[in-house]
């Protein structure tokens, strides 16, 4: 079975029935507690492959080129390899990641914005020719360095975020594409496609019919050059929820049909990160500190501002130097959940969450409403898969959580279906009773 190499140094635990993500979770809640109170994470491979299957059933016309920066542990990179998507790549290490998993180069696409020429050889030399590109600095740095490029060209989007262009930073004007066409000619350099990517946090579909009707305008436009463009790229931005995928595809279905018709010899792919990972892990932290404020100190948000309850401080043993990087850039898309059991009417406190760093910036959560917790309390932060899982900052000696992965027996059936055999994995995987006392070490077989 292609994509499961034989150092994997990591285990999945096949849960029996009977046994549940709360069953895990609460078991290295209980040797965490006893062995040194380390954040750690607990990922189901299952959702990956059920993300996977949602996706061939709403859009099994695109190809997805999973983006490896999101989350580039080696028990999702082999599952999606084994799968048969695609990867889309921003540095070397990441092109070399994937190939050690034996995915052909024809299924890598160099995405970076800005290529380093080293890394832009190094492509040349494994034999990754689809990149993108927006400028003409970049496109003089590939004729150098890649002469058998095949270059997407990548447009802007106008998706207006907050009042402000939120997708202008990356991707070339319309009006500049002809330049582009120009200068590529020149330096004979294949232009093959185009690219355009929509965030996820726009709400407008109009963005897409603009970006596609764009795309068609390029890919004319190549062809009065003697281009063959034979690749559409629609980029990323997909949250996820199967509803937000079906939106997506009731727009651009149409559109695809018209500007981009099967036959045409056009392959359509896309590049989603976070839809495959982000439901996929869970974090638990561990409260390491506490601090009792004046409630009037939280002047936004929820609470009982100005009362006379107190109000909480909770310093985490993980943060935005850690698993909370994104949090620097972006809103927290989850909520905290305290993992003991607490009364239905205990009276809930103004909170705030933070890393350990004591850094202004290593804020998590600015207000919440919790239960009054106790230094050694734990929370647990669900859709932590996208962003999250990476190489700490040095930062106060920040330690890597450790992952803990699972998958049930009907999800393991089922990537069984999707043609993943058993033989070359088995030795990833445990068999976990239903009455679990999970360990590393625990080495069921699974044999029936």
């Amino acid at each position: 079975m292609k994509g499961f190499i034989d150092d994997a140094n990591y285990s999945v635990g096949l849960l029996g029935e009977g046994t549940n993500l709360g069953n895990v979770i609460d078991n290295y809640v209980y040797e965490h507690t006893l062995t040194g109170k380390n954040a750690f994470f607990v990922g189901d491979l299952g959702k990956i492959v059920k993300k996977h299957s949602q996706w061939q059933n709403i859009v099994a016309q695109i190809k997805p080129f999973y983006t490896v920066k999101c989350n580039s542990t080696p028990a999702v990179l082999e599952i999606l390899a084994a799968l048969g998507t695609g990867f889309a790549c921003s540095s070397k290490t990441e092109m070399a990641l994937v190939q050690e998993l034996g995915v052909s180069p024809e299924n890598i696409i160099y995405i970076s914005p800005c290529k380093q020429v080293s890394q832009i050889k190094y492509a040349a030399k494994v034999g990754v020719n689809i990149m993108t590109c927006d400028n003409e600095v970049e496109l003089k740095k590939i004729a150098r360095n890649h002469p058998n490029a095949k270059v997407l060209l990548h447009i802007a989007t106008e998706d207006s975020i907050g009042g402000e262009e939120g997708n202008m930073k990356f991707g070339t004007t319309l009006k500049n594409c002809r330049h582009l066409l120009e200068c590529a000619k020149e330096l004979d350099v294949q232009i093959i496609g185009v690219k355009f990517h929509v965030s996820s946090a726009c709400k407008e579909s109009q963005v897409y019919v603009h970006a596609l009707s764009d795309a068609r305008c390029v890919f004319d436009m190549a062809g009065e050059f003697g281009f063959t463009m034979n690749m559409l790229d629609i980029g990323g931005g997909f949250t996820g929820t199967e509803f937000q995928l079906e939106e997506v595809n009731h727009v651009i279905s149409p559109l695809l049909d018209v500007y981009f018709p099967e036959g045409s010899g056009i392959k359509i792919i896309s590049e989603p990160g976070s839809y495959f990972v982000s439901s996929a892990f869970t974090l638990a932290v561990n409260i390491v500190a506490k601090k009792v404020v004046e409630n009037d100190k939280f002047s936004s948000g929820v609470g009982k501002t100005g009362s006379d309850e107190p109000a909480f401080m909770y310093y985490m043993n993980d943060g935005v130097y850690g698993s909370f990087a994104s949090k620097l850039s972006e809103d927290l898309n989850t909520i905290p959940e305290v993992h003991k059991k607490y009364k239905a009417d205990e009276p809930l406190f103004t909170s705030s969450l933070w890393g350990p760093s004591c850094d202004e910036l290593d804020q998590i959560v600015e207000n919440c409403l919790l239960p009054e917790l106790n230094v050694g309390d734990w929370l647990i932060f669900d859709n932590m898969g996208a962003d999250s899982v990476h190489e700490p900052s040095a930062f106060n000696d920040f330690q890597r959580p450790a992952i803990y992965y699972m998958m049930s027996y009907s999800d393991w059936y089922e990537m069984q279906d999707a043609g993943i055999t058993s033989d070359t994995m088995m030795k990833n995987f445990f068999f976990v009773p239903s009455c679990i006392q999970l360990s590393q070490e625990d080495n069921f077989s699974t044999e029936a």
